[in-house]
């Protein structure tokens, strides 16, 4: 059997790897997170342990995993009582935290006040605070850690994930620097009392007898590397215990694609093997089945591995080149890459850009992803542009201060103060920076837009309402941009959302739902974006066989979502 790159792996075995209490889930969008940790807890629990599984990602699909109702309350699974779940809806969450907050004052601040107070907590902010006021719940209460032998967190994407876990020690300098004189923000205003909450989770984040970090990827180069970066990021948090989960690798190919996959994978793992060896790494392998469903994923490692004939018929789709026309004939100039992390929008705006510029467009290509993984050369007709986030926080900062005068009365300059202090204070520079870039491009045919994984491009799109507020507190001179942003964004014969997602089961109901949060917001969606699919090619391969048919079954889902508004861009067989 082949297996090449496994030589710096051992494949994953519960029997023979120690867990801590708490289990913490981060990677990259759409590498398996669910799966594995869902997977994890299902033993566990199967074998007599308790345990609580839990996710705050506003992206979740634990539900569709379990095929049951979750809210934001642990729920006992029928089938294996052992295990409880729970779903935190951050916006649900948001909501409840707005109550608890101003129900105190109901009754005795006068009514512009709570008006007041409701404006303070309508922000994205809000949202990321309330989320982490339910996480740390868990690594505070008692109860539950009496209960429980074990408590998984299958948390959301990188970006949010890392935001999430920042968030201890963030908010902990933030409440001991705050004087009691100063006027907090109001995401903040019902949090001091919960110090103690937070100071327990951080010890607990820290304690390596009680948590570790377990790094999902799988086994492409993006993938490992941003594993590879979250860990480096949380050590400097002083969280120091970790496990390197590689996910879906091909032990043993059975035609051209999978072994082009393999020495594609296996060139991945190769370049990271000093620090894979460093961290005693794992992998599980590929499975032919579906890893959905209780039967399946309590088959998630077992040996046997079903190989059927490829019989699978070619399909005919609309292919890329089409979009492309259909773009030359709107009116559209600004285009956004949407979906689930994972899914290749960085590809897909790369790929747009280049076909739009080689057509002698005027274009720009712009990344609001972290990792920056845009890679295309800069011609007379295509420039690139990169938001720094932690630059865009500086220049955000002194714009701010400058707008400090003595006419400012001493209220807003303490407010000021405050909120520079703030992590809130970060999305309101990166929102900034990002409207900067919308603005200054007149000159441009195409504006086209790499934006972050699901749950940080939603709060992106809520930022154009929510934040402009905050800044016309600030400032008339800042807002301009801001304010003229969103109209543009909702101007459907201006701005274009293009879903791109995969031909499987998770990927095409996030873009369901990503669609129905953009309609609520007016926002256009005109095309679908298949991405990596394997029906259009002529090649046959034993060991995706199921996997065609399954692609074939999303495709005609994505088919009838889209209303036939689709394009297919098949996996790119290679020369090796």
């Amino acid at each position: 059997m082949e297996m090449d790159a496994v030589k710096y792996l051992n494949k994953l075995n519960l029997d023979n790897i120690e867990l801590t209490k708490y289990l913490f889930f981060t990677g990259k969008g759409g590498v398996g997170k669910t799966t594995i940790s869902s997977f994890i807890a299902l033993n566990l629990a199967e074998n007599g342990k308790k345990v609580a599984l839990v996710s705050t990602d506003p992206a979740s699909n634990l539900q569709d995993v379990f095929q049951m109702e979750l809210s934001n309350k642990l729920t006992k699974y029928q089938p294996i009582p052992n295990l409880s779940i729970a779903n935190f809806d951050p916006i649900v969450a948001a909501d409840d935290y707005k109550a608890q907050s101003i129900e105190p004052y109901e009754g005795i601040l006068p009514e512009v006040v709570l008006s007041e107070m409701k404006e303070q907590l309508s922000g994205s902010c809000t949202v990321e605070v309330a989320a982490f006021n339910e996480f740390t719940n868990f690594l505070s209460d008692k109860t539950l850690e009496q209960e429980f032998d074990f408590i998984i967190f299958d948390t959301a994407p990188t970006g949010h994930t890392l935001r999430m876990l920042e968030l201890p020690s963030a908010w902990t300098d933030y409440l001991n620097t705050t004087s009691n004189d100063a006027s907090c923000l109001g995401q903040l205003s019902g949090l001091d009392e919960n110090r103690y909450k937070y100071n327990l989770a951080l010890e607990k984040l820290r304690n390596p007898k009680d948590t570790t970090m377990m790094l999902i990827a799988r086994p492409n180069h993006s993938s490992i590397y941003e594993i590879q970066r979250a860990q480096k990021e949380l050590q400097q948090l002083s969280i120091s215990k970790f496990k390197v989960i590689i996910n879906n690798y091909i032990e043993e190919s059975y035609g051209l694609i999978s072994s082009q996959m393999k020495l594609e994978q296996d060139k991945n793992i190769n370049h990271f093997t000093e620090w894979l060896n460093n961290n005693h790494a794992y992998y599980v392998p590929y499975k032919k089945q579906k890893e959905e469903g209780i039967e399946n994923l309590s088959n998630l490692l077992n040996d046997d591995n079903l190989i059927e004939n490829d019989d699978f018929i070619v399909e005919d789709h609309p292919q890329f080149n089409e979009l492309i026309e259909e773009i030359e004939n709107s009116k559209v100039q600004y285009l956004f890459t949407m979906g689930k992390g994972g899914v290749g929008k960085t590809t897909v705006a790369t790929q747009l850009a280049t076909a739009l510029s080689n057509k002698g467009y005027r274009v720009l290509l712009a990344t609001t992803d972290p990792t920056k993984e845009i890679n295309v050369e800069t011609t007379s007709n295509l420039n690139t542009a990169y938001i720094d986030e932690e630059q865009a926080l500086e220049k955000y900062k002194k714009e701010v201060l400058a707008t400090v005068n003595d006419d400012t009365p001493q209220d807003d300059i303490d407010y000021i103060m405050e909120d520079l202090k703030s992590p809130c204070t970060e999305e309101i520079a990166f929102f900034k920076a990002f409207s900067d870039i919308m603005e200054n491009q007149e000159d441009m045919d195409y504006v086209i837009v790499d934006t972050a994984p699901t749950g940080h491009t939603l709060l992106l799109l809520d930022s154009s309402e929510n934040h402009h507020k905050e800044l016309k507190k600030k400032s008339t001179q800042t807002t301009s941009n801001v304010e003229t942003l969103l109209p543009k964004i909702q101007n459907q014969d201006l701005t274009q959302m293009i879903i791109v997602t995969l031909a499987e089961k998770t990927p095409y109901l996030e873009s369901k739902r990503l669609v129905e949060d953009l309609n609520r917001a007016n926002i256009g969606h005109n095309w679908w974006v298949v991405n990596q699919s394997l029906v259009t090619l002529n090649q046959r391969d034993d060991l995706f066989s199921n996997k065609k048919e399954d692609e074939s079954f999303w495709i005609n889902k994505i088919k009838n979502e889209s209303l036939n508004n689709y394009f297919v861009i098949p996996y790119r067989i290679s020369e090796y």
